[in-house]
């Protein structure tokens, strides 16, 4: 949906971003600054975060790229959560009250926030992006959803790492980036694995719930 309505605007996401990297990069000390900005931005706005993500390591190394990433992350996940919790919530709320089995989820959700959103992080196979939203509508606190970004930090490395090796920002557009087979593996089995943990504990925590309702 967001990307047909940028397909109408004429709008490139990515070519943007790549604008935006380029222009960070000739802006010295004050592109750190710049460059986090910018990411929240983009997770707010829901424009593609791995183009930035990539870019980073070009532009910043490593080290220093990741700290920027996850600042930038955390910081527009929080913006759209908020988004989410105060323009949906009580909408959300409306909906469940009368269905026991989405109200136990989101009672699920509420009190193992922290657990569920930190496998959430862990695992690229969840949308980032739309994941923000979701969570401010559900009953999770700012707390633990805020603490819980830390799980962001194996995936952003590795991205950025990857980022790195380029060498230039105009091969992350052309999909040249280099392809480290041992990364990328890696990703892919911690998403896997934290994909069904979170599947199976947020299953378990909604049976639960709804158990003792019944009961009640």
């Amino acid at each position: 949906m967001i990307q047909n309505l940028y397909s109408n605007l004429n709008f490139n996401p990515q070519e943007w971003l790549q604008t935006a990297l380029q222009w960070i990069e000739g802006l010295g000390y004050g592109g750190g600054l710049a460059f986090i900005v910018i990411y929240i931005i983009a997770t707010v706005a829901f424009l593609p975060g791995s183009i930035l993500t990539l870019g980073a390591g070009v532009v910043f190394g490593v080290i220093w790229g990741s700290i920027y990433v996850f600042i930038g992350a955390t910081l527009g996940a929080i913006a759209a959560f908020l988004v989410g919790r105060y323009g949906a919530r009580k909408w959300i709320s409306q909906e469940i009250a009368g269905n026991p089995k989405f109200a136990a989820i989101d009672q699920a959700v509420a009190k193992e926030g922290f657990k569920i959103v930190f496998l959430t992080r862990l695992s690229p196979i969840f949308p980032f992006n739309l994941l923000n939203y979701a969570f401010g509508a559900t009953g999770v606190s700012l707390k633990d959803y805020s603490l819980a970004s830390v799980g962001m930090i194996p995936g952003t490395v590795m991205y950025v790492y990857i980022g790195s090796l380029a060498g230039d920002i105009a091969r992350l557009g052309a999909g040249n980036s280099p392809n480290n087979l041992i990364i990328q593996w890696i990703i892919r089995i911690m998403g896997l694995i934290a994909t069904v943990a979170v599947t199976i504990y947020v299953t378990r925590l909604a049976q639960s719930a709804l158990a003792t309702k019944v009961t009640e």
